[in-house]
Parts: structure tokens; sequence; C-alpha cells
């Protein structure tokens, strides 16, 4: 889920709400993100599960490097971005009450129609409370969605998350596993909001230091992300061979059912075109890393598993998502 700086700054044109005349540098940063850092992650993931030995005292770090991704995000963003929320209220609010209301429900069907044991059911449905995730910027720039709906979806998303995402978890989750809302609540502030704010205030403070250093964001940010994947992967390495096709269909349907309704409720309030990929690619795309990290600290290890798969999958089926939707908007010209 890295942070992209260039696609969402860029003007967008009336009639469909993509990017206006790409420059060749920012086109190519943009696919770099949604091919190679999937590869990376996969790559790392995959290290990780058949080699776990030398990652599994990286656990400690998991929330240090997740408040690394989101300081990152914090730097992307500009105050100007959350203008939309006052201008087009109506798309913002449907995107953020659909991110909280279809990807936690879609989570507890998921985990009750596969009959998941408790700990992979609560991971699968902390999945579905967490925010937004980075990446769908990117994803929603190259599928030619409505970048700027993208960011303020996202942005608006993480900052409620602090309430949202641990009173779903104890609502959806409690009954597989005991849940400290409160505590967690606290965390998602720690590891979440308190960087983005930082990050902002940062941009807002010393903008030419953070123009010189946007174009690296991406490669820290998904340094960071594969570092937690490594870690919660080593960490569970026996659990994923034993249980790993049941999770990566947990992960692929909750994944696919969050793009298609997202999709369907954008159609259900005839939002146009861009609007509706946007929504799609929002509610569909999750802050994993976070999931994950937050599921290792007050559930089982095997609980930040569905996080885990879902920050690999995610990434690649955005990037599939994205080619397809860009292929059919190059022939509609």
């Amino acid at each position: 889920m890295p942070t992209t700086p260039a696609p969402h700054h860029r003007p967008t044109s009336a009639d469909n709400g993509s990017p206006v005349g790409p420059e060749p540098g920012a086109e190519r940063s943009a696919r770099v993100a949604v091919t190679l850092f999937p590869l990376l992650i996969l790559a790392g993931g995959a290290v990780a599960l058949f080699a776990p030995a030398p990652f599994l005292g990286w656990a400690a770090f998991i929330n240090p490097g997740l408040m690394v991704i989101m300081f990152g995000m914090g730097l992307t963003l500009t105050l100007p971005d959350f203008a939309l929320v006052v201008r087009q209220p109506l798309p913002v609010l449907l995107g953020v009450i659909a991110q909280y209301v279809i990807m936690p429900l879609v989570g507890l069907g998921v985990s009750t129609a596969l009959g998941l044991s408790p700990a992979l059911a609560a991971g699968v449905i902390l999945v579905g409370c967490a925010p937004g995730g980075t990446a769908s910027n990117v994803v929603t720039y190259l599928a030619k969605g409505d970048v700027a709906l993208s960011v303020t979806m996202t942005s608006v998303s993480t900052l409620i998350a602090p309430v949202f995402t641990p009173l779903l978890t104890l609502w959806l989750a409690g009954q597989y596993l005991p849940v400290d809302a409160g505590s967690m609540a606290v965390s998602i502030v720690q590891i979440v909001l308190v960087p983005v704010v930082l990050g902002l205030v940062v941009r807002a403070v010393a903008p030419r230091v953070v123009s010189a250093v946007l174009p690296v964001l991406p490669w820290v940010s998904v340094l960071a992300i594969t570092f937690v994947v490594i870690a919660v992967v080593a960490g569970s390495a026996a659990a994923i061979f034993g249980a790993g096709l049941l999770i990566l269909a947990a992960v692929i349907l909750h994944n696919g059912l969050g793009y298609l309704l997202g999709y369907g409720a954008a159609k259900l309030f005839r939002l146009p075109v861009p609007s509706r990929r946007t929504m799609a690619i929002e509610v569909g795309m999750q802050n994993s890393g976070l999931a994950a990290g937050l599921a290792k600290t007050y559930f089982a290890p095997e609980a930040a598993l569905p996080g885990a798969v879902f920050s690999v999958w995610h990434n690649v089926s955005g990037a599939l998502l994205a080619a397809v939707w860009r292929r059919s908007s190059s022939r509609t010209r």
C-alpha cells in the first residue's frame, strides 16, 4: 500500500475526473507503484514463509513500520485535499459509509460462509473494519477514476478510524475473540492519526523540503509495508501452511466483493463512471497492514494472517482491475 504523491495533485477533466495530460514520468511512477511494489511485497512474504527463522524478532517493530507508512501518507496530503468534503459532500459521505459498512459486513459473511476458526474470522473482520488503503489513490489514477475523490475518501476514512475501527471490530469480531476496543482505539491514534497529522504539519511548515523528498516516499512506504508483511508472515509461517488456501479464498472473496459492492453502491446513487470506479477501489482496498499489526497485538498471531495476505493480494488485484478499466476507457474515446 505505497503512498504516491504524483497522481492526486494533477488537474482532472470535468467530464470523467481522470488526470489531464499526464506527464510520462508520473505515468511511469504510477505504473511502478502498482506492478513492481506488489512483486516486492510478494517476494518478501515468500522469503518469510519458507525461511522464517531470521525474521522472528521483527514482530516488535511492526507498529513503528506502520507509523512510517502513515507519516508518509500525511506528507502527501495538503489541506485543500479535504475541500471536496465541502464542495461535494454526497460522494465523500457515501464512500466513507460504504467503506465502514460494506467491508466489515462482508468480512463477517465470508468468515461465516467459509467456517473460519475464531482467530481467522476475527482477522478477516478486522481487515474489513480498517480504513482505506493508501495504494487506492494510485490504482484510481491508473483506472481513470476520480483521483480527488479517492484522496479525500482515503484521508477521511483514515482520520475517523480511531473511532469506527475498534467499535465495529468489537461489534462484529467480539463474538469470536475478546476485543479491547479502548486500547485498540489508543493504538490507532498512535499508529495512524498522530503520524498522519504530523506529516500534514511538516508539509505545511516545510513545503519545499517535503516536495524534494516526495519522489522517494513510495519506495519508503513499500519497504515499510514489506517489512510488516515479513514480520507477520514469519511469526505465523506454520499456520499459513496449515490454512493457506482457506485464507487466500477468504481474502479473494472479501476483496472482490468489496470492489463489486462498492461499484454497485455508487451506481445505485447514480454517480458518474469515474466516481463508481473510485468507490469500488476505495471500498475493496484496505489498510490491511494496519489490520495485521492490530491483529497481532490484540488477537492471536493467526489472526494477523488475513491482513498479511490481503496486503499482497489487493495490490495485485487492484493493478489488474486498473488495467482493465484503463483499457476500456481507451476503447471508448
